[in-house]
């Protein structure tokens, strides 16, 4: 028991159950609380940029040989592309197998359009796939930088990891100064994740403070369908692919049940990015992977998105009494694989998208947007949480695709070996990942 308490996830936990007692007995002083959440995500993302940056960017300088980096990328996009597709198929057949939204004859004059007006302004930018692939250009290499945008930051590094590649050992002083700045941004990450149980105590009691303890028990047919399809995405999609790839899915999520547990009160992969990243590398898969298909899958491998974006869609067409044909349906489909890869790093980003695609389909109402907008944080705890395992499940295949983790050590760690227990960057009395799982990958 004193174990649980003095460990992360048990903090977390403890103030996960916190927050919400807070919310349910003082719901004002409980909304009061939001800049703990909010201030440990402005945390988190302050340092992002940089990590993701130097972990990308030493990843290609160590890996030497460019076609190999070119040959993960494109493995690793064909994946994505391959999960993504089977993500919005289940979502759409969950959709019409259990029905959510029919009986709720919503009529669309009631609905209050001036709700919905930030988010289509935003989507206005991506009802391409011109717009998009000009979205991820940033403006300056410092604009990536400032605006925090992953994928504009992983364009930038990949450049800049050719060319540093390319120079060999004319450029090995900045080579091992990536190095160094690297371990420094870790180290600044593992002062910010200690004060996780607090983003999460702000976090949810600000969340169960405004919407009530009710929202959390009874949040409608729309979320439980929504909730059921990850779990059914996780336990079956994803625990075949890994069983497969020679590992079990349940023990990956047992190793990362920290990070996991972060997501939960945060509803925020972003908070868990560079934790996840040293997590991988210490349980054996190779640096360079690991540094090319996390970052790119924040974009590119939104799982849980995916199939609410499609559950989404057809439930407005439901809940308004709008006829999808197959066309339709075809449709919705194919520009969802377009629009969900810019949702990462957009403000409101499933609405946002949510607009986008529905912009798309003149069959089915974009107001109808407004009827998801009370419970879209809920839902977000369960898309966050489904991305990122998701991304976990990627980084590992694609690494067995091309031989670059050691199983042996994979399999010891995920097994919960003693002598391989993950230890946090802060702690000096543990073995750099450099040092350690790096040494020990193929």
């Amino acid at each position: 028991m004193l174990k649980f308490f003095n460990s992360l996830f048990g903090r977390v936990v403890i103030a996960l159950v916190a927050g919400i007692v807070i919310g349910a007995l003082f719901p004002h002083f409980a909304q009061s609380l939001r800049p703990l959440g909010d201030g440990f995500l402005k945390l988190i993302k302050m340092v992002i940029g940089p990590i993701v940056f130097c972990v990308v960017v030493g990843g290609m300088a160590h890996a030497g040989d460019l076609k190999k980096v070119g040959r993960v990328g494109l493995k690793a996009v064909v994946y994505f592309e391959i999960m993504t597709t089977i993500a919005l198929v289940i979502g759409a057949v969950l959709a019409y197998a259990t029905r959510p939204g029919v009986g709720m004859n919503i009529d669309l004059h009631s609905l209050d359009a001036a709700s919905l007006s930030t988010y289509t302004e935003h989507a206005k930018s991506l009802k391409d796939t011109a717009g998009f692939l000009l979205k991820i250009i940033p403006e300056t290499a410092m604009d990536a930088f400032a605006k925090g945008d992953i994928l504009q930051i992983l364009v930038f590094s990949v450049l800049f990891g050719s060319a540093l590649s390319l120079l060999g050992e004319k450029a090995q002083r900045v080579s091992s100064l990536i190095d160094e700045l690297a371990q420094v941004f870790f180290r600044v990450m593992s002062f910010i994740i200690k004060l996780a149980p607090l983003g999460v105590l702000g976090a949810i009691a600000f969340t169960t403070g405004t919407y009530g303890v009710e929202s959390l028990k009874q949040l409608g047919m729309l979320v439980i369908v929504f909730y059921a399809s990850c779990i059914v995405f996780v336990a079956v999609v994803l625990g075949i692919v890994m069983r497969l790839a020679g590992f079990n899915v349940f023990k990956l999520i047992r190793y990362l049940r920290e990070e996991l547990s972060i997501v939960l009160g945060t509803a925020s992969s972003d908070a868990v990015l560079p934790q996840i990243m040293r997590k991988l590398e210490w349980m054996g898969v190779k640096d360079s992977t690991v540094g090319l298909v996390i970052p790119t899958g924040y974009s590119f491998n939104l799982d849980g998105f995916s199939i609410y974006l499609t559950l989404a869609v057809i439930f407005i067409a439901q809940a308004t009494n709008t006829p999808l044909s197959l066309h339709d349906l075809i449709v919705v489909v194919l520009v969802s694989l377009v629009t969900s890869k810019g949702a990462h790093g957009i403000p409101g980003s499933a609405i946002v998208i949510l607009a986008a695609t529905l912009s798309a389909i003149p069959a089915i109402p974009v107001l109808g947007l407004v009827l998801i907008l009370p419970v879209d944080w809920f839902v977000g705890i369960a898309r966050a949480l489904t991305n990122l395992i998701g991304n976990c499940v990627a980084t590992v295949v694609v690494a067995v695709w091309e031989n670059d983790i050691d199983k042996v050590r994979a399999r010891r760690v995920l097994n919960q070996d003693a002598e391989l227990r993950f230890v946090p960057a802060g702690d000096d009395s543990a073995p750099s990942v450099a040092s350690g799982a790096a040494a020990h990958a193929i």
